[in-house]
């Protein structure tokens, strides 16, 4: 698993906040021209369902780049849950800049706090058993460690942050380094200390991933009756991750066969934006 940096978390959050008002103000809000420069207003964000809140720290990034006597007085934090119509924030400061940072805001807000939502839900259904859930790299472009984080505000964890810092050794590189044995041996002697995982379709490549000594082994499509055959064999030697085909009804049962891990690229990829709002009154 991976341990989320929270310099790199702060330089990505503002690198995020940068592109989202680019995109949505260009050259300048047009529309907000139209309140007095001096106007001054106050707002709330307010939720529309129930849900696990993650993202307030984008959010005060959006308003303080834009004016930063902009003040924030949140009533949540990352990962906490709330209910229909509850209060998030309130925020007051200059009424234009609370108007040109609304939709970036609550787009960082609302797909964030989307992201813990599934990640919490799903944490909750294998909660009685010892599995670790795992994210993977099927994230949204550009917001990659932002829905990282937002997957452990759920309750669940972090796998490799990219193709950088851990093996993932699959079909393909198996097959262009000559087998198993040979793609784990390359691998210890390309970076020593990389964790070093190889992805199997069988309980023969299983075997052959085991004498090769690799640190995890990844589960592919296996049915609950192979998982469990798997997890007897191994006793412990390598971690195990079970992977693809993981369904909402699945879930629970694949968590119950004793693997140490399971990777659910659904919990970045396959998103229903949070419900929420902000409203301004001068």
């Amino acid at each position: 698993m991976h341990t989320l940096d929270k310099a790199r978390l702060e330089r990505d959050r503002q690198a995020n906040v940068t592109a989202a008002l680019a995109e949505d103000l260009g050259t300048g809000d047009i529309t907000a021209q139209l309140v007095p420069l001096q106007s001054r207003a106050q707002a709330h964000i307010t939720a529309k369902e129930n849900a696990v809140v993650c993202g307030t720290a984008w959010v005060e990034a959006v308003f303080k780049r834009l004016d930063p006597s902009v003040t924030l007085d949140w009533r949540v934090s990352d990962g906490d849950r709330v209910a229909p119509d509850e209060r998030l924030c309130q925020l007051t400061g200059p009424a234009r800049a609370l108007l040109s940072g609304e939709r970036s805001a609550l787009n960082f807000l609302q797909t964030l706090s989307a992201t813990a939502t599934r990640s919490r839900r799903y944490a909750d259904m294998v909660k009685h058993t010892s599995v670790k859930l795992l994210d993977t790299r099927k994230t949204l472009p550009g917001l990659r460690l932002a829905q990282k984080y937002a997957v452990t505000c759920g309750g669940c964890h972090s796998h490799r942050m990219g193709l950088y810092d851990a093996f993932l050794i699959k079909e393909n590189h198996i097959a262009a380094c000559g087998g198993i044995a040979s793609a784990v041996d390359m691998a210890r002697r390309l970076a020593p200390g990389k964790p070093v995982e190889v992805e199997v379709e069988n309980l023969d490549e299983l075997q052959q991933a085991l004498e090769a000594q690799a640190d995890m082994v990844m589960l592919d499509n296996f049915d609950t009756d192979a998982l469990c055959t798997a997890v007897r064999i191994v006793e412990g030697r390598c971690a195990l991750e079970a992977s693809g085909g993981i369904t909402h009804a699945s879930l629970p049962r694949i968590a119950e066969t004793g693997v140490d891990y399971i990777s659910i690229g659904t919990l970045t990829k396959d998103l229903e934006a949070i419900d929420l709002s902000m409203r301004l009154s001068l």
